[in-house]
């Protein structure tokens, strides 16, 4: 694969006083990127190419046994996307992050990832042995690897978010993907309501069509945000 050029700087599309920003970091296309995003503190993910997919996985960082839930998110807030104003619950019934911040309105929770079998039988077997660097990755194992790092395994892997991704669902239940969701420029911003390990790949989504491995480079800011006010939604 070519490697992209991020067009988009992280400064920019970060929002806040210059002083509140703690770091600036960039995601290569089909690569696996952690951090602990402490309270107070907020991720921005910037899609920086247009046509992004950010798979997500979030723990409670000081005790990884809860996590990010898909149903009960999606179930107690009445939804089936993820958008500003809305956030993700822990299988404990708590807020691991708010979303604060979206210029998309549409993020997919409900597709999860690929796995090597799924990729091998859409792009061919194009392992590492075969094609060194160009390999093609899958976000399952890219996230097993990572979870490795911090003591967990595949079996604390829970169904992530894709973010800058949107899937259709029609009445008798089959789901779509919608090419040319997400343009360049586009964003979403976590608030961290606890101390949070987030986990992000950008492997391409499990239902793109596209029939090229084309995965696309992130940009992220952290930074400091203010208290909470009483009118916070």
């Amino acid at each position: 694969m070519t490697p992209a050029v991020a067009v988009v700087p992280v400064s920019a599309a970060a929002k806040g006083p210059a002083a509140d920003l703690l770091f600036e970091d960039v995601v290569r296309e089909g690569a696996t990127w952690s951090h602990v995003l402490k309270r107070g503190t907020a991720l921005r993910i910037t899609d920086t190419l247009g046509g992004a997919n950010v798979g997500a996985l979030f723990y409670n960082w000081e005790n990884t046994a809860e996590r990010y839930n898909m149903p009960d998110t999606l179930k107690a807030q009445h939804i089936a996307r993820l958008t500003r104003g809305f956030v993700l619950y822990s299988d404990m019934g708590r807020v691991l992050c708010s979303i604060t911040d979206d210029t998309l309105g549409w993020h997919d929770p409900l597709s999860g990832c690929a796995n090597a079998a799924q990729v091998r039988a859409k792009y061919g077997d194009a392992n590492y042995q075969a094609v060194r660097n160009d390999y093609v990755k899958n976000a399952f194992e890219a996230f097993v690897i990572e979870l490795a790092k911090y003591g967990m395994s595949a079996r604390d892997l829970t169904a992530p978010v894709n973010f800058f991704s949107r899937v259709v669902v029609n009445d008798v239940g089959a789901m779509a993907f919608v090419p040319g969701h997400s343009r360049a420029g586009d964003a979403v911003e976590l608030r961290a309501e606890m101390n949070v390990l987030v986990i992000l790949n950008t492997c391409q989504h499990p239902l793109d069509p596209n029939p090229r491995v084309e995965p696309k480079t992130v940009a992220l800011s952290v930074r400091r945000v203010p208290p909470t006010g009483t009118d916070d939604p």
